[in-house]
């Protein structure tokens, strides 16, 4: 693992000497012979970047969204299609942060954000408080339009890591207020309660701030259809905090009617930005896929997955209707518990009908313990919530499981696994033979998917931080142009 002075120090040498060719083609994970054998003349070509991140994506969440896709829908996911297909280059990427081979979401998103490997739980800021430019202000100086999308909030780890600069990736009020000074031209997601007066922690209205600088406010799915084709800065919070969950959202009405999906807003985005003609960097996060996997949620793992995949469709669209001038970058920050479809029965035959029986869930299980937050309910209880959810019958013994965890009985040898969430995955691991290996980050090393110009550099294997690198040169962006906060 680097030490973190070392990395510091070499981010401030970066910044005082404008070398920005010379660090960027001397980087140990990005290699310097394309893909046919030749390098390509890329810098500067790049006027729109598009960075996909589904967090939390092991490599096992990647595979099940694939295997749900071909025997719900008879396809293969876009993302795997796309590696069928040869569309997009592929290697593995470290994720290393500056305290930890395990990261956290602040500090891997400030990896690509400030090409600095910091502190776990910090965005784009180091142990001794010095505040680090990010791409989102960079390329806002350079000329280029802005977004950010997410299905979390919006001031969530991932996002920020793009555009502010905390010691704590938990100053969500702040972070919302560092998007009003520094200006991304659309965000959408989640967040009402780091916006609104009434649950901010100062009071401030950050609505009317934001409308009061041109932003066009949008609350509901509908309010995106009434924002017409032409270039708008947008605000979009369509949730108090994170976006529900893709299976929990399908099947509510309300929800359905009045939070849009990622895929419509990654267009959205899409369609605002390029319609300026400035060029655009756009992140895209579907951050609720390591919620899912925080909460061993096969359901709301794979659909959240899927969900994603859509995006990753709208995205390369864009793409191939602009492949000389865009770059586009799908990843993860991190795997996370690391789930997988298990061998069970003769010749393991019995885990992909298991595994089907997914399709026709109507709920997560994150849905399933909403309503015991409060109570500890009976084994005939628990027993109808999960049937009402899934069509499964669990036995009265996996009930009772269950019934223990949310009384806070110790039912696991694993300290990880005592939790209600823990208990009822494995309680479903045993009807679906999806499984997993715990409740946290991994150290993986994760996908990494690119395609444009750019994208021929990236080796088989590449430091998070050079990503960071790859966006300002392709984009023909000068350390010059880069500074200090």
């Amino acid at each position: 693992m680097e030490p973190k002075n070392k990395s510091q120090f070499n981010r401030r040498d970066f910044l005082k000497t404008g070398a920005l060719s010379g660090l960027f083609l001397g980087t140990a994970g990005l290699a310097s012979c394309a893909t046919n054998g030749s390098q390509r003349s890329y810098k500067g070509r790049v006027k729109n970047i598009i960075f996909m991140v589904s967090d939390g994506m092991s490599h096992g969440t990647l595979q099940l969204a694939d295997l749900m896709r071909r025997r719900k829908e008879g396809r293969a996911s876009e993302w795997i299609r796309l590696y069928e297909e040869n569309k997009l280059n592929r290697g593995l990427m470290d994720m290393t942060t500056g305290s930890s081979n395990v990261p956290d979401s602040a500090a891997a998103a400030s990896s690509w954000g400030s090409g600095v490997r910091i502190t776990n739980g910090s965005v784009n800021m180091m142990d001794d408080g010095t505040a680090l430019n990010s791409v989102v202000p960079i390329f806002r100086d350079a000329g280029r339009k802005t977004g950010l999308v997410t299905t979390t909030r919006i001031t969530h780890a991932t996002p920020a890591g793009f555009c502010a600069s905390v010691q704590s990736r938990g100053m969500e009020d702040e972070i919302a207020q560092q998007y009003l000074e520094r200006q991304p031209d659309v965000l959408m997601g989640g967040g009402h309660v780091h916006f609104d007066a009434s649950t901010r922690g100062d009071g401030r209205d950050l609505y009317t701030k934001f409308a009061d600088t041109g932003y066009k406010i949008a609350r509901k799915k509908a309010d995106l259809a009434g924002i017409g084709n032409g270039f708008q800065k947008i605000l979009g919070i369509f949730a108090d905090h994170h976006l529900p969950y893709t299976l929990d959202h399908v099947n509510t009405p309300d929800l359905l009617e009045n939070v849009p999906t990622l895929a419509e807003m990654t267009k959205q985005a899409i369609e605002s930005l390029h319609a300026s003609g400035s060029g655009f960097l756009l992140q895209v996060e579907g951050g609720r896929v390591d919620h899912a996997a925080h909460g061993m949620d096969a359901s709301g793992l794979v659909y959240d997955q899927i969900a994603f995949d859509d995006a990753i469709e709208e995205a390369f669209k864009f793409y191939e209707a602009h492949p000389d001038e865009t770059l586009l970058i799908i990843t993860t920050d991190h795997g996370n518990a690391n789930p997988g479809l298990n061998g069970v029965g003769s010749g393991y035959s019995d885990s992909v009908p298991n595994f089907d029986k997914i399709q026709t869930f109507k709920h997560t299980n994150n849905w399933v313990l909403s309503e015991f937050r409060d109570t500890v309910p009976s084994i005939s209880q628990i027993r109808e919530r999960i049937e009402y959810a899934t069509g499964i019958d669990v036995s009265s013994e996996h009930a009772d499981f269950l019934r223990r965890a949310l009384n806070n009985e110790r039912v696991a040898a694993y300290d990880m696994r005592n939790r209600p969430w823990a208990t009822l995955g494995e309680i479903m691991s045993n009807y679906i033979s999806v499984a997993f290996v715990g409740t946290a980050h991994t150290a993986d090393y994760v996908e990494l998917a690119s395609a444009g110009p750019g994208s021929e550099t990236l080796g088989p294997f590449t430091k998070n931080t050079d990503l960071f690198n790859l966006m300002l040169s392709a984009a023909g962006i000068s350390v010059s142009e880069v500074t200090q906060v």
